[in-house]
């Protein structure tokens, strides 16, 4: 028999493609190299892989939201672990007697798990938010803020005010779990805040290369101190972020979808909000992905035919051809698979008039609105309202293939692909390896 499994750390960053470490040549001594990002090149899906070593089709992970069909509503960044399916690469190492805990990644409440560290406001009744973070072993979230002098700010982890200083916050954090005696033998943590210039301002812009430098400053103390305990490291992105075309990227299917007849809307207050009971088709988008539902099959080679009119979209998939690429799980999955063309994005909007928006439409709503909206980086008028404007998203991801590579280094340098890194992951956290 072999023995245990070294201690590891892993680290997860938002947006580290190695199109930014090309070129923007950081000064750094980590040693980067590319790798093939996973068939949908988005936060949800990317995790669910690294943590089970599988592709979509069976995890489940489809993008960071999909539709429900038993509520007949989308549902975006839920955070039960259930929703992944699939063995967990660190099973073996819990059932040989070692730790494992993880660090804000999404859907890891009620991870079978030793440590978890994430967010969890409370949404006031009347409104407003209590700020929070979800910790098991329960008192580690308020010994981890009494030991930095300071909480965690959900405003800086997402919304207009997103900016670098929450992974500043989660890599203190980091280093301080790292640094107690029970820590966990193997820790999982994602950065996001690399990802907000870039959304903003594209990859080869100044703010990016800025962005890139911060997100180092704060990976690169984790490593130190994964080294100074003798801790095997894995360091990788999640997708690579590019340039949107010049003027407005975005695409709108649910528009197309409204002007064909498919898309069914309900006028509430003078606003149109969707009626997913009876639209015969409808688009449930992720950045450069997009999942169109369409319940009855005597409708989807028209729907297929009208969105295939559009040139901001670069290719329809039904369902088998979503098989063949290893995305495609039959109870979340659209019938109809649209990834948007280079430089191009969907964009949820059904609405032509402003007057016609729904209530959520400027306003910090990740769960109700039936796509992610990267708008939500923008304040709009007057604040705290956020932006409507597409035109303001400088970059965006989804796509996969090359030219969208992401960056990684530490373990696992054979590695060709992210299912590489996630199979190499397992294999070394197996104490019969």
């Amino acid at each position: 028999m072999s023995e245990p499994a070294p201690k590891t750390l892993v680290v997860l960053a938002a947006a580290l493609g190695w199109n930014l470490i090309e070129k923007h040549q950081p000064a750094t001594k980590i040693r980067f190299r590319p790798v093939a990002p996973g068939p949908l090149s988005l936060t949800c899906p990317a995790q669910a892989t690294l943590r089970t070593a599988l592709p979509p089709s069976r995890h489940g992970i489809v993008a960071s939201g999909w539709f429900h069909r038993d509520l007949a509503r989308p549902w975006f960044w839920e955070q039960s672990a259930a929703l992944v399916h699939g063995r967990r690469v660190w099973e073996d190492a819990r059932a040989a007697g070692q730790t494992v805990g993880m660090a804000f990644w999404q859907q890891s409440l009620g991870e079978r798990l030793d440590w978890v560290l994430s967010p969890k406001p409370i949404h006031r009744h009347h409104g407003g938010i209590v700020m929070d973070c979800y910790s098991r072993p329960e008192p580690l979230y308020a010994e981890l803020c009494a030991d930095l002098g300071r909480k965690f700010d959900l405003f800086h982890y997402w919304g207009p005010l997103a900016r670098a200083k929450v992974g500043r916050w989660i890599s203190a954090a980091t280093l301080r779990i790292l640094a107690r005696p029970d820590a966990p033998d193997h820790l999982f943590v994602y950065l996001p805040s690399l990802d907000y210039d870039l959304q903003r301002h594209g990859p080869d812009s100044p703010q990016a290369a800025a962005a890139l430098a911060e997100t180092l400053a704060q990976i690169e103390p984790l490593i130190a101190a994964a080294e100074a305990q003798g801790r095997a490291w894995l360091l990788a992105g999640d997708y690579a972020i590019e340039p949107v075309a010049p003027g407005d990227g975005a695409v709108f299917p649910n528009r197309i979808l409204r002007d064909a007849g498919w898309f069914h809307t309900r006028e509430t207050a003078r606003m149109l909000y969707p009626d997913f009971f009876t639209s015969r088709a409808f688009a449930i988008v992720d950045h450069q992905i997009a999942h169109v539902h369409v319940p009855d099959p005597a409708d989807r080679p028209r729907v297929r035919e009208r969105l295939a009119q559009e040139a901001g979209i670069a290719e329809i998939l039904d369902a088998a051809e979503q098989a063949e690429r290893d995305v495609y799980f039959p109870e979340r999955s659209g019938d109809l698979l649209l990834v948007a063309a280079p430089g191009r994005w969907f964009a949820y909007p059904w609405w032509t008039e402003p007057r016609q928006a729904p209530d959520y439409a400027n306003q910090m709503d990740i769960h109700n609105k039936p796509g992610f909206d990267p708008c939500e980086l923008f304040f709009g008028f007057p604040p705290p309202h956020t932006s409507q404007k597409t035109e303001k998203i400088r970059g965006t991801h989804g796509r996969s293939g090359p030219g969208h590579e992401i960056a990684a280094a530490g373990l696992f340098p054979e590695a060709k692909t992210f299912l590489d890194l996630a199979a190499g992951l397992r294999n070394r956290l197996s104490p019969m390896r």
